[in-house]
């Protein structure tokens, strides 16, 4: 595995979440000159810093709480700390939990993500490298649709100064509202372990592999982009919740619900649109991906429409913004019905 770390200043947003703090570790592992913790929550950062205390190199590191929405505190910690890399880790992830605060999932996923990109490319941070995933392909869901804007935002403004990345990945293993931790309370409790659909199927990820891929992305020699990576088998989560639940050994039967899917859940996912192609792959087998995308110009009066709706909390507008964004996006029921504060306060 590449080591792009050593020697180098890297800011890590999203530092107090699951793969954060696992992220904080491997560059801790590799010796950063510095290394600037951001995260908003004070209690997620406050373990994160009990958990380096045990790690070697944790003088490098330094926790800042703050939010990624605060325009100042960004870009006072990139004109002073001038980091090399730019690791963001931050969102919001929960597809449920989005479908019912649509203009929240704008404002930290889509619209915080392009004022990160566009303040790194401002103050020429070497490279930027976002956490993505399956669910921005093709979206049903708010987190997905605005996944995927937050990946046209890295398009927008990467350069030959700024190289801005983001990576798909799938469901991670021991990551915050994984679906694993979930069956194992589940099973703890006596069951019944509820699975959405029998033939509903994700893709996984170890948390070491997490990391490595996201380590081997941010040392490629290459240009801005997408990249996935190296193809893999999905496994349906009711044999997951099987294999979970024999491996158990309880002393008596769990048994499995089957739920129905939630808002803004698809049966499967994938890597890859239709509007979308794979260039060869590159290092560790991971691929880059050409993706229909805006022009710049198209892109910033798409935020900047998307922007007001946020900041006037309207829902449904925002909702057709996102959608004129990404042509592939079809919201939910769930999505359509949540009222603005405008609307509401109107009835």
């Amino acid at each position: 595995m590449p080591l792009p770390f050593t020697d180098r200043r890297v800011l890590l947003t999203g530092a107090g979440g699951s793969i954060g703090a696992s992220l904080a570790k491997e560059i801790l592992a590799q010796k950063p000159d510095a290394l600037l913790l951001l995260d908003h929550s004070e209690g997620s950062l406050h373990r994160l810093n009990l958990e380096l205390g045990r790690v070697a190199a944790a003088g490098a590191a330094r926790t800042i709480l703050g939010d990624i929405s605060d325009e100042l505190l960004l870009a006072e910690l990139l004109e002073q700390e001038r980091p090399d890399f730019v690791l963001h880790a931050a969102a919001f992830k929960h597809v449920p939990l989005m479908e019912t605060n649509v203009v929240a999932a704008v404002r930290n996923n889509a619209l915080a993500t392009n004022q990160l990109a566009r303040l790194a490319a401002a103050f020429e941070v070497e490279t930027f490298v976002m956490v993505s995933t399956d669910k921005a392909v093709q979206p049903h869901s708010v987190m997905g649709a605005t996944k995927h804007v937050a990946e046209l935002a890295l398009l927008r403004w990467s350069n030959v100064r700024s190289s801005m990345r983001a990576v798909r990945l799938g469901n991670v293993f021991g990551s915050q509202g994984s679906v694993a931790p979930a069956f194992l309370q589940q099973i703890a409790a006596g069951g019944p372990v509820t699975v959405t659909h029998p033939e509903a199927a994700r893709y996984f990820f170890s948390m070491q592999e997490t990391v490595d891929l996201i380590a081997e992305v941010a040392g490629l020699e290459e240009a801005g982009g997408i990249f996935i990576p190296p193809d893999r088998e999905p496994v349906r989560i009711l044999d997951l919740a099987k294999r979970l639940i024999a491996e158990a050994r309880s002393d008596h039967e769990i048994s499995i619900a089957i739920t129905g899917l939630r808002p803004g859940d698809k049966l499967s996912e994938q890597f890859v649109s239709s509007r979308e192609s794979v260039a060869a792959a590159l290092h560790g087998g991971l691929r880059r991906l050409s993706t229909p995308e805006p022009s710049p110009a198209e892109f910033d009066a798409a935020l900047s429409a998307l922007g007001e709706s946020a900041e006037q909390r309207d829902a449904a507008g925002a909702l057709e913004c996102l959608c004129r964004l990404v042509p592939d996006y079809r919201p939910s029921e769930t999505a359509l019905g949540c009222r603005s504060t405008q609307e509401s306060r109107s009835r």
